[in-house]
This record gives C-alpha cells, structure tokens and sequence, in this order.
C-alpha cells in the first residue's frame, strides 16, 4: 500500500496538534491559505479564497435537492461494484464516492453529484478527477479536499458547482466539538454510543469512518422515496476497489472502523424512517447486511452464460 499524504502535510498536520491543542488539531484542514465563506440562505452563492485569491464559489445545499429526484443511489468504491448493472441506474440519480467517480461518461454518464471528503484521495487520484468531473458538476468536498485542491490546481475550482462537507464534531473554524454540544444541537441526532446524523447538512454533517456516511445526511436532505447503497462493502475493504489493480491500492481505514460506519448507518435508517424513506442496500457482501440491511439483488449483473 502507497502513502497518499504528502510529507509536507503530515507536518502541518502533526504541527498544528502540537501547536494547537486537539480542540483546533483539525485547523490543518484549512491551513496555510484557505478561507470559505458559506453561503447564507439558499438564494446566496459563498466563495473559495485561496492564499487571497479568489478560486471559486460554494453553493447551498438546496442545489442537491433542487437537483434530485424520488431516488437517489450512493455509489461507492468497493468490489462489489463489478458486479451492478448501472444501466438501470436513472440519470440524476447517483452520489458517485471517491474512485466511483471513474464511472462517469461509462457506466454513469449523468451524476446526481460527486463526493470526496478525505484529502488523501485527491493527492493520489487528482488526474483521474481532472479527467472525469467536468464543469458545472455538482461537487460535495470537505475543507482539506477543497485545501488539497487547491494546493494541486487552484483554477480547478472555478467551474465547479461545491457545496461544503463540514464535520459537525471539528467544524470549520471552530474549536472541537464535545459529544454534549453535539447533543444540543437542534438539527442533529445522536444515539448516545457516538453516531449521530444531521438533519441539516448546510450546517455540517456528521463524519463517520466513510465519505458514504455523511452522503447518505446529504441524500436523506434530498427527501427521495428511496436511498440505495451500492459499493458500500466495508467487510472487504482490504481488496483492490473496483478501479485499482492488486500491488497498486491505497491504504484504507474503513476495516478499522466498520462498527462506527454500519452504527451510523442505523440511525441513518431509523431517521430516514421518520420520512418514509427506504435505504436498499445493493451490495452481496456488505456489512450492513448483519445490521439488518438485507441484500437486494435488482441491479445485480446478469452473469455470462456458460459454455
């Protein structure tokens, strides 16, 4: 497995712990360079300023609803992905997660949105996101992906449509977050064992192990009739994703923390219960399967005929 952080990053990182205190550890999201000014209300378009300059804009959630239909899949990068037939996939649908993203104009010529939340899959994969996210594509980033970014391509940005992943427990620009002020927040949902879901993503999400657990917030915002989980194995996330090659993978930390993801997965459920939507799970190998997300074969690949 390849290191993806840069070691000028794991400096930062390691000086603003030091530095800081672990109440503004997470400081080194933004640091040296960025600032964000998110947007308002819904009508407002924020900015992304780069060691000054301009950059590009940040949108309001309500451009994912706005977007969005009764369905909407979130696509992740396990192996199990091999095995989908994504032609009955509608398009506008499809949350595409990290290495996902390679579907794009293939198997998924139209997205719903894109999303990235940890910078080390921009260090490793920024040509692949070059060649596959096209202007205009609505784009869900955390503040150390939009910073690495930026520190890779600061024009990328520009004809991008970005709306802010923010971790409610280290929120941007603001100190750390304890578990009872997460409790007292009135949009948000805790279990009291560390999981916990937003109800409303403009104001930051809950970050769970996996980029998928704070898209399923943004697609519960969305309020589809159905939410389906593809790719989201994390029993074999040791294995090559879907787009990488055994000897050429990069490091995961999801085996480590499969609890913390399928237990915010079942709040997930239960809230999105609230709101009568379904959460499907697509994948035969999945996790979630033993927290009660039974496998649903209606995408499953018709496999090739035998000799």
């Amino acid at each position: 497995m390849k290191s993806e952080r840069p070691l000028k990053r794991s400096i930062v990182k390691l000086a603003a712990t030091i530095f800081l205190g672990k109440g503004f550890a997470h400081a080194q999201n933004w640091l040296p360079g960025l600032v964000l000014h998110q947007p308002k209300s819904p009508q407002d378009m924020g900015s992304i300023l780069y060691k000054g300059q301009p950059v590009g804009g940040l949108s309001h959630v309500e451009v994912l609803r706005a977007a969005a239909h009764e369905v909407v899949h979130i696509v992740g990068s396990g192996p199990s992905i091999a095995g989908i037939d994504f032609s009955k996939v509608g398009p506008r649908e499809a949350i595409l997660l990290n290495g996902a993203i390679s579907l794009m104009g293939e198997a998924i010529a139209a997205p719903l949105a894109i999303a990235v939340e940890d910078e080390r899959f921009v260090w490793r994969h920024f040509p692949l996101m070059r060649d596959r996210i096209g202007a205009g594509t609505l784009c869900l980033f955390s503040v150390g992906v939009i910073r690495a970014i930026c520190e890779n391509d600061r024009t990328w940005l520009a004809d991008k449509s970005v709306v802010l992943i923010d971790d409610l427990r280290k929120p941007y620009r603001l100190r750390r977050r304890s578990d009872r002020e997460l409790g007292a927040l009135d949009f948000a949902v805790v279990d009291g064992r560390g999981a916990g879901f937003s109800r409303d993503p403009s104001r930051g999400v809950f970050q769970g192990g996996s980029v998928a657990v704070s898209a399923v917030q943004f697609a519960a915002y969305c309020r589809p009739r159905i939410i389906g989980l593809f790719g989201i194995d994390i029993t074999n996330a040791g294995e090559p994703r879907f787009y990488e090659t055994a000897g050429d993978t990069a490091g995961s930390g999801i085996v480590g923390a499969a609890g913390r993801i399928v237990a915010h997965f079942v709040l997930a459920r239960r809230v999105c219960a609230e709101h009568n939507i379904e959460l499907l799970n697509f994948s035969p190998v999945s996790a979630l399967i033993g927290a009660g997300f039974p496998y649903d074969p209606r995408f499953a690949a018709a496999k090739a005929a035998t000799a």
